[in-house]
């Protein structure tokens, strides 16, 4: 499940490729593309944040679960 900030980015990369498809000035579409790129590249490093957080919770539940209470 995504959170709604890679979901944000995810949507602003998907955006920017569809201006870039719909630019008829060449520096336009290259504003375009490169916008997108950084928008995936964010949404990128939100992912594998929201993955090391989900991966650390798992591990302080499994932790917490052996310890005797």
């Amino acid at each position: 499940m995504a959170g709604p900030q890679l979901e944000f980015y995810l949507a602003r990369a998907q955006q920017a490729g569809a201006e870039a498809d719909a630019a008829t000035l060449d520096h336009v579409r290259e504003r375009c593309l490169r916008s997108q790129a950084a928008w995936a590249a964010l949404a990128d490093r939100a992912e594998r944040s929201e993955r090391m957080r989900a991966e650390e919770a798992l591990r302080k539940a499994e932790q917490a679960a052996r310890e005797p209470a």
